[in-house]
């Protein structure tokens, strides 16, 4: 796929009322997860996730309403084509996204390559899908919080709390009311048709926001990395099947909530998911660490599911376990890759539960809370020190013929803020 920059220049007569029925999601999603589904229309239904492979998204260059609504509809009539979702992308300056649907019989990757030439298209691809990092049940009362031991958050947690510091969670949803997330939750999204049903009993985003932000010195539960930290928990992601820890996202249901951590200024966005790489979301993730948001994403398994990690400027964190040895080893990277405790993971589940989870998922979520205590202390730090950062302090780990560094809070935390060292 490749981008390109044009200017919009058509002559139409009066046709807002095509955009009107092209375009009917261009509103800001819903910060209520009992509501409806963001834009008004429906972003994932049921067909939409059973055929998700029969789906491109498509952008168009920014421009009058009527006008895109024209070409919109001359896409449509062209190939043959229904819209399934439309709405705009603030973060890249107002341009139009579209998800259509293929007509059976007709090839996905024909059509992608017939829409690349199209003087309309700036963008076009096939919808990708996405998986959360994370395996299945363990001892449920093995190792307990051993992660804080590796993190010296102790230590850590004398220096800083992560407070104010806004983490976007891009997950499946959050039990807002849960006693150890209650007041940590300041914002939550729904990205997913019908996804507000089950938003506060999915167990993937809920376990992950534990680990992130679990409040401290409350006397119940556990303790966050972050304890201080404004979470944003932004549902991109369904449970596959209903009930269970895995959970499934796709390429558009991912861009809006990116799209919608940037606008909200989220300082960091956490992917406890990995998947194949996505032109589109390669973009607005380019755009989160331009604009200083540092990204972390869980190390998938390196078979054509490594990103986001893969990806320039962004965390990619590999999961150790509690004897302190690197887990499924790791894919080649073109820089040292960084590890944190993710197995045996205890944290919150649904319905004011506690429970263990394993996978690189929690992995990356410790060190999203890492970044919030670095950036309480140090906001102006950008993606890339606070990369050199966590480089200069881990401690070397192996695992499955891999090398990572394993990091340690209170030392990151001690050499940003010229501090005393960790004992």
């Amino acid at each position: 796929m490749r981008r390109r920059s044009r200017s919009v220049s058509a002559s139409v007569t009066v046709l807002a009322a095509l955009l009107a029925a092209a375009c009917a999601g261009a509103g800001a999603p819903s910060a209520d997860p009992g509501g409806a589904a963001p834009g008004g229309r429906a972003s994932v239904s049921a067909d939409d996730r059973q055929f998700s492979g029969r789906q491109v998204m498509v952008t168009l260059p920014p421009g009058p309403p009527p006008i895109v609504g024209w070409m919109v509809r001359s896409l449509e009539q062209k190939y043959h084509l229904r819209t399934v979702f439309a709405w705009p992308l603030a973060s890249l300056g107002g341009e139009h996204c579209m998800v259509f649907e293929v007509p059976r019989g007709q090839s996905v990757e024909a059509l992608v390559a017939a829409l690349e030439a199209d003087p309309q298209v700036g963008t076009a691809q096939p919808i990708h899908e996405f998986e959360t990092a994370a395996t299945g049940y363990n001892d449920p009362y093995a190792h307990l919080q051993y992660g804080a031991q590796t993190l010296n958050l102790e230590q850590a947690h004398r220096i800083a709390t992560g407070k104010g510091v806004r983490v976007a969670v891009v997950d499946t949803g959050v039990d807002v009311d849960h006693p150890d997330l209650r007041g940590r939750i300041v914002r939550v999204g729904n990205f997913v048709d019908r996804g507000e049903r089950s938003f506060t009993s999915d167990a993937h985003g809920t376990a992950v926001a534990g680990v992130i932000a679990a409040r401290a010195n409350n006397e119940v539960g556990i303790v966050g990395v972050a304890p201080g930290a404004d979470v944003l928990a932004l549902k991109a992601c369904w449970e596959q099947p209903p009930g269970s820890r895995r959970g499934v996202c796709n390429s558009y249901t991912l861009a809006k909530a990116v799209d919608f951590a940037i606008v909200e200024k989220a300082q960091v966005l956490n992917f406890s998911l990995a998947g194949p790489v996505d032109p589109l979301l390669t973009r607005l993730i380019a755009r989160a660490v331009e604009r200083g948001i540092t990204v972390v994403a869980a190390q998938g398994d390196g078979q054509g599911r490594g990103f986001p990690a893969s990806l320039d400027g962004v965390l990619g964190i590999a999961a150790t376990d509690p004897a302190g040895a690197l887990r499924g080893g790791a894919p080649a990277r073109p820089r040292p890759l960084l590890a944190a405790p993710g197995i045996d993971i205890l944290t919150t589940a649904p319905r004011s539960a506690y429970d263990f989870f394993s996978g690189s998922s929690f992995a990356a979520a410790h060190v999203s809370g890492v970044v919030a205590l670095l950036l309480e202390k140090q906001p102006k730090l950008s993606p890339r020190d606070i990369e050199r950062l966590f480089e200069g302090t881990a401690r070397k780990v192996d695992g499955g013929g891999a090398t990572a560094g394993l990091i340690d809070a209170c030392a990151a935390l001690a050499k940003a803020t010229g501090g005393a060292g960790c004992a």
